[in-house]
């Protein structure tokens, strides 16, 4: 096989692997969140994202890159959140077609709840990884 062809298969297994833990890490995530919380782990992730702003606004379309979401999966998503009372939205002060989300004290209070399982899950998973030996170095990596 020449040069190229074994970097490309590289960076295809490179890729496999983290699929592999992504897989892996979401699928724990989302029993565990469920189960506690009754939250999915996009829920979790907009709650997330919107509570560590401190004092500045997402618009939804940046909300929606910061998630990993499409702008429309994003809005339903919020939508849910808000009818549950975890996100308010509000309109932009300096442009009115500007839409913001905050999170309510009651989303704050789910997510202060909810983040410990998170993270123990997340480092329960990340340290199960770190055994296998396709999946190590790339575990090792995202533990810190």
């Amino acid at each position: 096989m020449p040069i190229a062809d074994d970097a490309v298969e590289a960076r295809a297994q490179g890729w496999r692997r983290l699929a592999a833990l992504h897989a892996k890490i979401e699928e724990q995530l989302e029993r565990a969140l469920q189960r506690e919380h009754e939250l999915s782990v996009s829920e979790y992730t907009v709650l997330d994202v919107l509570n560590r702003q401190d004092g500045w606004h997402m618009r939804m379309q940046q909300l929606a890159r910061a998630v990993v979401l499409s702008q429309s999966a994003t809005t339903r998503l919020v939508t849910r959140l808000e009818n549950r009372g975890l996100l308010r939205r509000y309109l932009c002060q300096d442009d009115r077609r500007g839409i913001y989300s905050e999170v309510t004290p009651a989303g704050r209070e789910l997510l202060e709840r909810a983040g410990p399982t998170h993270d123990a899950v997340l480092n329960e998973v990340l340290a199960e990884a770190a055994t296998v030996p396709e999946l190590a170095e790339l575990a090792k990596t995202l533990a810190g």
